[in-house]
């Protein structure tokens, strides 16, 4: 592969990668669930948890493939079934439940659940790994994987000063159109999975 091309679909995975992550949508629930404590300690969880997620994605990017290969799941369904995972994940995005809905949420501190996972490295982010992990090779879609992880992180840091920027009108338009974004990418990986089971079949 030339140099530049490579250069150039790492961006692109890593850029699919950051509108799966969807840290703007999920910082709502994130602000709510963190709200009975202090900035600092807000801060503290924040990043421990933007680095569980990063880890847990990485461990599936190294070992997702090999863990579906073992219990005999081929490449082109795992497109198919991520691609399809994305889709209905943007439509609940698209068309939102009730944002100010807190009924439910835990009020111990969040240990790994459910901010690191599944609201980071939740199902549709860890079948977006697998399938580019696949695709165009591991060491790949890891550097695309810290290109998208950094600036969720960085969202999530300033969380609070970016929602009284955008204000709730600007959230719900940002998720809109990150809920059409992931549907393309979700339509685009169920089309490849359906074309790689044709070729491979027929």
């Amino acid at each position: 592969m030339h140099p530049g091309n490579e250069t150039a679909s790492v961006f692109s995975i890593a850029l699919s990668i950051f509108v799966v992550f969807n840290a703007l949508s999920f910082m709502p629930l994130m602000m709510a669930l963190l709200a009975h404590y202090d900035a600092a300690r807000q801060k503290k969880i924040i990043v421990r948890e933007c680095l569980i997620a990063l880890g847990i994605l990485l461990l599936f990017t190294f070992f997702g493939t090999k863990v579906l290969e073992v219990i005999g799941i081929p490449h082109p369904i795992m497109n198919v079934a991520g691609g399809v995972l994305l889709f209905l994940i943007s439509l609940t995005m698209i068309f939102p439940p009730n944002p100010s809905d807190t009924k439910g949420l835990p009020r111990h501190e969040p240990f790994i659940v459910p901010i690191a996972m599944p609201g980071l490295a939740g199902p549709g982010s860890i079948a977006t790994v697998i399938v580019f992990s696949n695709q165009v090779g591991i060491l790949e879609t890891t550097f695309a994987t810290l290109i998208a992880w950094f600036p969720s992180f960085v969202i999530l840091y300033l969380s609070s000063y970016i929602k009284n920027y955008l204000g709730e009108k600007g959230i719900q338009a940002v998720e809109r159109l990150g809920g059409f974004l992931i549907c393309l990418i979700g339509t685009k990986m169920i089309l490849s999975g359906i074309f790689s089971m044709i070729k491979e079949n027929f």
